[in-house]
């Protein structure tokens, strides 16, 4: 359609001299960096993103490097991320992609999805942008793009809106210069129809947007309905030994914070926390924090950090489940991030 070739130009017009040139994954581009960069961004800014980007290619330059990391090593990298599934997730893909596919990336969006963590447009980013592959993709500022430009109305993660969406985006994605397109549309998104205070007058594509021109911008795309979040609590206990380290438990690989460390887990601060063989607490009065709150996407996590003093009984009971953590950090592992905060205010006071 002649309408869907001036949209792409328009596109790539704004792109080449507007669009962004410069990010740490548009440089020396491969599957993997590519893949890597796509993993991190999801529900996490540019800004953000960037020097953990930098420090994760620094020691992990190469999927084969990935692959022969410790989960640990992996997880420490991305602490202060969030959304830690998408760490294991990535890890476990590497694995994957050095054993099944010799260390080389699949080349269609279906091998690519078949990966563990990688969706559809994560799929489609990566073929795009670093294999040129005809593939659309349909990320949060994507969406927003083209849910704005055709008056696409409701949520978009609705099944009817969002099918919607991939056949709008399917049919604009041109053949040719897909990187710089697929580039082109996030980029659009993010800096220019933007969620709130969208630049329409240096949008390239305001002539036709139909939610400007219906006055709908600032109720296209439609918000997720509101729900009250319940409100959880629990104790995490701070254990000193004798030297000054702190007692950590590695969780468990599925449910919050999987196979990060965190502070050894009690339902309140009166109740003693489960600390098997390794570990005997000292008797006498506790020192209780102030309560801090962790708020995950389906809930709030009130938590109330209790300070106390053991004596490490046995050194072989369940290595791999406790770790005595030097407040300096110089023991590498993914931290959840209210233990993070809580470690940091230790070495502030």
């Amino acid at each position: 359609m002649p309408e869907d070739q001036d949209f792409h130009r328009r596109v790539l017009r704004w792109f080449d001299k507007h669009g962004r040139h410069d990010l740490p994954w548009q440089k020396d581009v491969t599957p993997y960096r590519v893949w890597v960069s796509e993993i991190m961004l999801q529900q996490t800014q540019v800004a953000t993103v960037i020097p953990y980007f930098e420090r994760f290619m620094t020691s992990f330059p190469t999927v084969q490097a990935l692959a022969r990391a410790s989960e640990d090593s992996v997880l420490h990298h991305w602490t202060g991320l969030g959304y830690y599934a998408r760490a294991r997730n990535l890890h476990a893909a590497a694995k994957t992609v050095v054993e099944d596919y010799d260390g080389t990336f699949p080349k269609t969006v279906e091998e690519l999805a078949s990966l563990k963590g990688i969706g559809r447009s994560t799929a489609g980013a990566i073929a795009a942008l670093s294999m040129n592959v005809h593939a659309p993709i349909l990320d949060g500022n994507v969406k927003r793009v083209l849910a704005r430009h055709k008056a696409i109305e409701g949520w978009p993660e609705q099944t009817l809106v969002r099918n919607q969406l991939w056949d709008i985006a399917t049919r604009l994605t041109p053949t040719q210069r897909v990187a710089n397109y697929t580039q082109a549309m996030m980029d659009l998104g993010a800096t220019v129809c933007t969620r709130t205070k969208p630049q329409c007058d240096t949008c390239p594509l305001a002539d036709d947007c139909q939610a400007r021109i219906r006055d709908l911008v600032r109720t296209i795309p439609g918000k997720k309905p509101k729900r009250i979040l319940p409100v959880r609590e629990t104790a995490l206990f701070i254990v000193f030994n004798p030297a000054g380290e702190v007692l950590l438990e590695k969780r468990p690989p599925t449910g919050i914070w999987g196979s990060l460390y965190s502070f050894p887990e009690a339902a309140n601060p009166a109740q003693a926390p489960d600390l098997g063989l390794a570990v005997k607490l000292r008797a006498g009065p506790q020192q209780t924090l102030e309560r801090l709150r962790h708020t995950f996407s389906h809930f709030h996590l009130d938590i109330t950090p209790v300070i106390a003093h053991g004596e490490p009984m046995d050194s072989a009971a369940e290595p791999s489940r406790w770790l005595w953590y030097p407040l300096d950090g110089s023991v590498e592992v993914g931290l959840a991030a209210p233990v993070k905060k809580i470690i940091k205010s230790l070495t502030v006071t």
